[in-house]
């Protein structure tokens, strides 16, 4: 039987953000095996630059720049609402698509733009990359849905009460956090971390 080494040697990661709700998410979903530390609590105060031209590129920069500082295990995440009738926007630019950092501001725009639209297919799309001894492994999770008229829910963060996804009759601001945590793009990509952490070796 082979190690594991989740247990060994990724008992403690570092998620690369300052977003507490994506933290609290994450760490939901991989407690008790794993206790997750973000940037704050390993003081990076640096807003680590974004300038990568797909969610890959992204989520790479981040976690490499936590190894080449902290020289600790890390894993990052970037993740954004593609919307059909946008042309998959916003895409990598989610989380300014308004040209602010702010969900509500966000959320109103992308509606305003998306007014007397009919088609309104979107999909979360989250991509993890863990950077492990050197080597960037790569993870995604997607999850189709349609958008709202209006924000419902008062649960979740950015996107989270216009987008309702595909076999559900509430948004993922609706849900309770256990129950996102079973379906969501991001849950997706982390459970492919999660067992590519304990394969044997």
């Amino acid at each position: 039987m082979g190690k594991f080494t989740a247990i060994k040697i990724m008992n403690q990661l570092v998620f690369a953000t300052n977003n507490l709700k994506k933290t609290e998410e994450v760490r939901a979903i991989l407690f008790p095996a794993y206790q997750v530390l973000n940037l704050n609590d390993i003081g990076c105060l640096v807003d680590i630059p974004e300038t990568g031209n797909t969610f890959a590129e992204n989520a790479t920069l981040k976690s490499t720049y936590v190894v080449n500082h902290y020289k600790l295990n890390c894993f990052a995440d970037d993740s954004g609402l593609e919307v059909a009738a946008l042309n998959n926007e916003p895409g990598i630019y989610s989380a300014r698509y308004s040209g602010l950092r702010g969900d509500a501001q966000n959320l109103t725009y992308l509606l305003n733009k998306m007014e007397g639209i009919s088609n309104r297919r979107a999909r979360f799309r989250t991509v993890i990359s863990l950077m492990h001894n050197g080597e960037n492994y790569l993870f995604e999770g997607t999850i189709d849905g349609q958008l709202t008229t209006q924000p419902i829910g008062n649960m979740g963060f950015g996107y989270d009460p216009i987008f309702q996804p595909d076999g559900y009759t509430q948004t993922f601001a609706q849900m309770p956090l256990e129950k996102k945590n079973e379906i969501s793009h991001r849950a997706l990509a982390m459970q492919k971390l999660i067992a590519f952490l304990k394969r044997p070796v």
